[in-house]
């Protein structure tokens, strides 16, 4: 299919939701797929006007909003996108089958959470939702097709789509199968599309597999340097993607593990990651330290990665890589027990005003946020939490912090639990400010106003490293900040 993006009638496709909505396990699963395909589609249309680009969903209200002028997530610079392209080579549509027939290129963008039950649960990615995509591309489609595996799956995930697709192929349809797996941030999504490090596809190396992964690259090449698109084997960009989230978020839980030690020595851990940052073989890029990564890749992949060395019989591997998991959770339960003894060992109805709700800023995305835990700590020493965040709703944070199962505990959730509509609101009459997310308006607000209507001693703690402590002291305030000796 090479050179066919010449022409006006390429056509790519994601096909996000086409399994049943009914079968995921929380709403939360259910949106997680269009935070980052989205705008990778987008992208593409934007660069590629001669190409008809088109996200399909079953979910029609989903699939309504990105029709709307309100679309389904918040990222800089989407809505521009969109705007630009819906209607013109861009659209979002529930007609599955009609998509798949006039596809030359498929983009496999379904969810693939971690298993909840089942052999590997807790670890495995459950992948029904990618052999559901494989077997109704295997049935739809009436011509050849370029499958590109686009979810994050288990290394060797691509042998299960391709067993599933050659099984179904006849004389005159084939189906080549691709791994293109995202290397983006949440946050800065778009800017990470429009200049990518590098743009990772994999494919088999048989002059077919070759044929398929130079379609794809001439895709692509429109806006990306051609030195930055890297070509390898499926398996090769498989592990690729599962190894680069594992790695990041290792010097995270590293730095972190050493903002321990400086709370402990009096070190100062902004100082030590500036050394160590300036070293060229290390760099400053994700030494920062905070109350602990959350997200929808690191905590899913890394166990995906422990799942998949423990499968290979490497027990010794499996535990490195879980220690990097452990070491979050340990961050997370570290800041909430310093918080209670600073407090007087006691929280039980004090007013604590938790800032920030997602897990990064520049987002509404709440998974695997540090601040879950740490609401949840908090509720079950008894506290009254008082929770702003700009961008994450009433709803999502109500869904995070209500317990599993058939007891439905919202009602006294909304004992203990508040939303404020700004950081002012929230920290009117509390005993502790808590910064969760690193939100640009948290580094300016007006503490002089904050700290004349809190109770005294006013507290705040700042798991993101973003305020001026000695500021803060200055107007009265008692400031702890990870990584740093109390005062």
């Amino acid at each position: 299919m090479s050179g066919l993006i010449a022409k006006k009638a390429f056509k790519i496709i994601t096909l996000n939701g086409i399994e049943r909505s009914d079968v995921y396990s929380s709403k939360k699963d259910l949106l997680s797929w269009c935070r980052l395909r989205g705008p990778t589609c987008a992208v593409i249309a934007y660069k590629c006007p001669h190409i008809k680009v088109t996200i399909v969903d079953l979910n029609e209200i989903r699939i309504a909003a990105w029709n709307s002028n309100n679309l389904p997530i918040y990222e800089p610079g989407l809505d521009e996108i969109v705007f630009a392209c819906r209607g013109r080579n861009l659209f979002f549509t529930t007609e599955v089958e009609q998509a798949v027939i006039e596809a030359d290129l498929i983009f496999v963008s379904v969810n693939t959470p971690t298993k909840k039950v089942g052999m590997g649960a807790g670890y495995a990615a459950d992948l029904a939702y990618v052999e559901s995509a494989t077997r109704q591309i295997a049935e739809v489609a009436r011509s050849s097709k370029i499958v590109v595996e686009k979810s994050t799956v288990p290394c060797r995930t691509a042998e299960s789509m391709r067993t599933i697709l050659e099984a179904n192929s006849r004389d005159d349809i084939r189906f080549d199968i691709l791994s293109n797996p995202e290397f983006l941030a949440e946050g800065t999504a778009i800017n990470d599309l429009l200049h990518p490090d590098r743009v990772l596809i994999g494919g088999l190396q048989t002059p077919e597999g070759r044929r398929a992964q130079e379609a794809l690259v001439e895709i692509y090449a429109q806006w990306v340097p051609t030195d930055k698109i890297i070509t390898t084997n499926l398996w090769s960009s498989e592990l690729s993607k599962l190894a680069a989230n594992a790695l990041l978020a290792q010097r995270i839980s590293s730095i972190n593990a050493l903002s321990a030690i400086c709370e402990a020595t009096g070190a100062d851990i902004d100082e030590v990651a500036y050394a160590c940052g300036r070293d060229s073989r290390i760099g400053p890029k994700f030494l920062k330290a905070s109350v602990g990564f959350g997200g929808s890749c690191f905590q899913k992949d890394i166990l995906n990665l422990v799942y998949l060395s423990e499968q290979l019989n490497l027990p010794e591997v499996a535990a490195y890589w879980k220690q990097v998991v452990d070491l979050n959770e340990y961050q997370k339960k570290r800041f909430v027990s310093c918080i209670i003894k600073t407090l007087f060992n006691t929280i039980t109805n004090k007013r604590i005003a938790v800032l920030g709700f997602a897990f990064k800023k520049d987002t509404g995305d709440t998974r695997e946020s540090a601040a879950i835990t740490l609401c949840k700590d908090f509720i079950q020493e008894n506290a009254q939490v008082r929770i702003y965040d700009p961008k994450v709703t009433d709803e999502q944070i109500f869904l995070d912090l209500s317990e599993p199962g058939v007891l439905d505990n919202t009602k006294s959730l909304k004992k203990r639990v508040t939303i404020a509509r700004s950081a002012y609101e929230a920290s009117e009459n509390a005993d502790a400010i808590v910064i969760a997310t690193e939100w640009d308006e948290f580094k300016v607000l007006d503490y002089e106003k904050i700290y004349e209507k809190m109770h005294k001693p006013a507290f705040i703690f700042d798991g993101r490293l973003i305020i001026d402590a000695e500021r803060l002291r200055s107007i009265g305030f008692r400031v702890h900040t990870i990584g740093k000796a109390s005062i």
